[in-house]
């Protein structure tokens, strides 16, 4: 299992322990250190289309107004900590963004 964050987001560090806690062999993978691939971004996005952009987030109140209305994927490309987070993606394919009550809720039932 792969958790798609940054080391330093709460709610990152909540989720890995919540899951490892659960049972799950979770991995926080660091978009900003480690990096994510162009390849792994294009799947994200087709499962979370707009939704996967963070646009609560310092990185996109940073942008320009031009940068802003890009395309979102390049957008994310060239500015990993624009992805929200957490996104969860389990070696099947089962994935889930944020950590609200509802992912929370899915992990439980797929660990069950």
């Amino acid at each position: 299992m792969k958790i798609y964050g940054l080391k330093n987001c709460d709610t990152c560090r909540r989720a890995l322990k919540e899951l490892r806690a659960a049972g799950h062999d979770a991995v926080l993978i660091d978009v900003r250190i480690d990096g994510i691939s162009p390849e792994i971004l294009e799947r994200l996005f087709s499962v979370f289309g707009q939704d996967l952009v963070n646009r609560r987030s310092t990185t996109w109140r940073g942008l320009s107004e031009e940068m802003r209305g890009g395309e979102p994927l390049a957008l994310m490309i060239a500015h990993p900590s624009l992805m929200k987070r957490p996104v969860v993606v389990e070696g099947g394919g089962f994935m889930t963004l944020g950590w609200g009550k509802e992912q929370q809720e899915q992990w439980r039932l797929k660990n069950a």
